[in-house]
Order: structure tokens, then C-alpha cells, then sequence
């Protein structure tokens, strides 16, 4: 086979033409387009490894975040239970106040039944004691007791208070025309009234006008007015007056 040179160089010729070709037309737009693409997939690359830095920070962001929020979860936790223990101690601290309040004021309350008792005991009591009295009394009274009781009366007015007597004395003087008034439970006789008519008016120092009545209801005794002194000396006087103290009590 004989080699035909002038083929042979156009041969060359149109390769070389379509190397041209295919570099000018085909492979430098190719290339373009795969460095286009390489720069795009670059920067996709470069995208993704920003967002997953991104995204290992808000990661990271998280996990503290987490245990940022199990520390406040914790602290409002045990901030809780102290508030709780506070609360309770302060509701159990009232509560044994008021306790204790309760306990003091049943404490005094019985304290005061217990008087009031013993005060009702007492006045049942005062008041037996003055019934029976009375009626000891009532029995016992008579003739003689009154004239005891008379004597006793003469002997507490030698120890009259001296501004008492000094007022007796300033009323009598002032009111001369004052009559004494002399009620007793049994009739005193000419002698009696003489004695106590005489030693009124040594005491007095002056000549009074006496009137005289009986009353039974005295048991024994005299009550003897002086315009508006009135002197007591007889049982029923004397035994309303316990009484009204015990009823006072």
C-alpha cells in the first residue's frame, strides 16, 4: 500500500481544523459550563458547610439552652420546695399560735367557771346561812335581845365618827323643830323611853320632840330616824343587810 502524502496532510489538516473547532466551539463552552458548575457546586459546598456550622452553633446553642433550662428548672424546683417549707412552717407556726391562744383562753375560761362556781358556791352558801339565821333569829328573838341590842346601840354612839356627830349636831341645831322618830319590835316601856331619850339628848346637846311605834317585822330591836339620819339597831335591818351583800357578791 503506498502512502499518499497529500491526503495524509489533509488528513492532518482537518484534524486540526476539528481540533480547532471542537476547542473553540465545543470544549471551551464545555469547560465553562463545568467550571460554572464546579464554582456552583463550590458554592453549594461552601453553603452547606456555613449552614452546618450554622446549625452545629443553634446545636450547641440548644444543648446549653437545655441545660441552661434544667439549671432554672432545678433552681425554681428547689426555689419551690423552700417557698413550700416556708409556707408551712409559717401556716404551722400560726396554727400553734392559734393553738395556743385556744389553749390560754380555755385555760382562763375555766378558770372562770371554775370561780363562777365557786362564787355561786360561796353565795348558796351566804344565802343558806342567812336564811337559817334568819330563822335562828326569828326564834331566838325577844324582849330581852332587844334590850341588848339597845345597849349595844348606845355604846356604838359613844363612838360615833366625830363628822358624823358633828353633823348631827349642825342638823338638830338647825331643825329644832326635828322630831325622833323610835320604832321597835316590842313596845319600850316609860323607864326605856326615859333612858333613851336622855341619852340622845346628852348627845345631841339639845331637847328633841320622840315618837313612839312598834313593829314586829324588826324581830328585835330599834330603827331610830333623825329627819334624814336613820340609825339601825334590830335583826331584820341587820339581816337585810347581809342579804343585799350577798346578792352584791
Amino acid at each position: 500500500m503506498e502512502l499518499n502524502w497529500t491526503t495524509f496532510v489533509l488528513e492532518i489538516v482537518n484534524f486540526l481544523v476539528l481540533v480547532w473547532l471542537l476547542k473553540r466551539f465545543f470544549y471551551q463552552p464545555v469547560k465553562d459550563i463545568i467550571k460554572q458548575r464546579q464554582q456552583g457546586i463550590e458554592e453549594q459546598l461552601q453553603m452547606a458547610g456555613n449552614m452546618q456550622q450554622e446549625a452545629e452553633v443553634l446545636r450547641e446553642k440548644y444543648e446549653n439552652r437545655l441545660i441552661d433550662w434544667e439549671d432554672e428548672r432545678r433552681s425554681a424546683r428547689t426555689q419551690l420546695q423552700h417557698e413550700i417549707e416556708q409556707e408551712r412552717l409559717q401556716l404551722m407556726d400560726g396554727l400553734q399560735q392559734e393553738l395556743d391562744a385556744e389553749r390560754i383562753k380555755n385555760k382562763v375560761l375555766m378558770a372562770r367557771q371554775a370561780e363562777e362556781q365557786q362564787r355561786q358556791s360561796e353565795d348558796r352558801a351566804l344565802e343558806i346561812g342567812a336564811r337559817f339565821s334568819a330563822k335562828l333569829l326569828s326564834s331566838v328573838a325577844s324582849r330581852e335581845m332587844q334590850k341588848r341590842l339597845v345597849e349595844f346601840l348606845m355604846v356604838e354612839l359613844q363612838q360615833l365618827p366625830v363628822d358624823r356627830e358633828e353633823a348631827l349636831l349642825a342638823m338638830t341645831e338647825n331643825g329644832r323643830d326635828i322630831i325622833v322618830k323610835v320604832l321597835s319590835a316590842y313596845p319600850l316601856d316609860e323607864q326605856e323611853q326615859q333612858t333613851l331619850q336622855n341619852y340622845l339628848d346628852s348627845l345631841l346637846a339639845y331637847s328633841l320632840m320622840y315618837e313612839y311605834a312598834t313593829d314586829r317585822t324588826l324581830l328585835a330591836g330599834l330603827r331610830i330616824t333623825v329627819g334624814p339620819w336613820v340609825i339601825h339597831a334590830n335583826l331584820y335591818d341587820e339581816l337585810k343587810t347581809f342579804a343585799s351583800i350577798v346578792h352584791e357578791r
